[in-house]
């Protein structure tokens, strides 16, 4: 724990400096006449602020604290004195204990706590119909965790079976903390069950894939409208028939990548097309962003995993009523729970570990 905080202040005092320079440079008039530097530094500037001001609030509590126990040492100070300066050390102790871990969080974790819209896609994997079934069942665990937080579900869409399961299902969950907590479930997930589909009472393993995409603003990822083609047609409905005589259904394409998104689910084009668009948006954002990722975690471990979708990551033992996360080896007999939407001991244990890699890699 020393060796990671006494990291950690070595970290603050090399930002502390960065920021005293950018200020200097920001004031330069060679500088404020070219406004593509101005802009860059300003924009650095602006992501170091918060942190720097936390830190140097830090140091004034350090300060302060340091001048309190000079006068709980000194032996000529007055006694209702030295008590009123104890009562001050306890009361600076705590917040600087309180402040620091403030900006741990805001350090190490800034790219999770700053996004707060993300596009899950579950899908059916190994498995058949009791697949699928395993698939809608983590659906509506998300969703009750989801509603538990007071997040916003958006249905975007969705593939059911004759059983009531889902081949696939991609939703929005909006709202402070999202990604924070929810970008660890991406990767496979494994169920061990009875199905109610056997008769024979065997115990089967089926799977599913999670995939959690972190929903960019337009202003975080720009798309040349000539790099996307759309394709538009008739959507059909189940059994062949048609939903509705008008061209609705949309596929866009995006070629530099290769990624395509098709969206039927609304009578509406117009409402299909800003549905395929968000997806597309989120995939493509996704696609740069794990490069970024294997390339920087070739050199050093950042994450728990990338979030690919072959990574098993879970297992879940209906028998046992146990939840096993294979990153982490961490094992929970409360299944039954989790599945009813009561994830917080899963996702704190993963928050932890996840902090504690990225505090190594300072």
């Amino acid at each position: 724990m020393a060796e990671e905080k006494n990291t950690l202040l070595a970290k603050l005092d090399e930002l502390d400096v960065r920021f005293g320079q950018l200020e200097k440079q920001i004031a330069d008039p060679a500088i404020t006449s070219d406004s593509a530097k101005l802009i860059a530094l300003s924009k650095e500037q602006g992501k170091l602020k918060t942190i720097v001001a936390k830190y140097r609030e830090y140091k004034k509590i350090l300060a302060d604290l340091e001048d309190a126990e000079q006068i709980i040492k000194d032996g000529t100070a007055d006694e209702d004195f030295k008590a009123l300066a104890k009562e001050e050390a306890q009361q600076l102790e705590s917040k600087r204990e309180e402040l620091l871990e403030q900006i741990q969080n805001t350090l190490v974790m800034a790219d999770k706590i700053g996004i707060d819209s993300v596009i899950m896609e579950i899908r059916a994997g190994t498995g058949g119909d009791e697949a699928a079934l395993f698939a809608r069942d983590l659906y509506n665990m998300y969703v009750k965790y989801a509603e538990s937080r007071k997040w916003k579900i958006e249905q975007l869409d969705f593939s059911t079976t004759e059983k009531g399961g889902f081949r696939e299902v991609i939703f929005g969950v909006k709202g402070p903390g999202v990604w924070a907590e929810l970008a660890y479930e991406g990767g496979g997930h494994r169920v061990q069950r009875v199905p109610e589909t056997e008769s024979q009472g065997r115990v089967h393993t089926s799977a599913a894939t999670v995939a959690v995409l972190a929903e960019p603003k337009e202003v975080d990822i720009k798309i040349e409208a000539n790099d996307v083609l759309e394709h538009v047609s008739r959507a059909g409905g189940p059994g062949g028939q048609s939903v509705n005589k008008l061209n609705s259904a949309i596929k866009l394409e995006h070629v530099p990548t290769g990624i395509t998104v098709s969206m039927r689910d609304e009578k509406s084009q117009h409402k299909n097309r800003a549905k395929a668009w968000r997806i597309l948006r989120s995939r493509i954002y996704e696609y740069y962003e794990s490069k970024k990722r294997a390339k920087r975690d070739s050199q050093r471990k950042t994450m728990i995993g990338s979030g690919d979708r072959s990574q098993k990551i879970r297992t879940y033992n209906y028998p046992q009523n146990r939840l096993t996360d294979h990153r982490i080896n961490l094992s929970i007999y409360n299944l039954d729970k989790i599945m009813a939407g009561d994830m917080d001991e899963v996702i704190a244990a993963l928050q932890r570990y996840d902090k504690q890699q990225r505090l190594k890699n300072l």
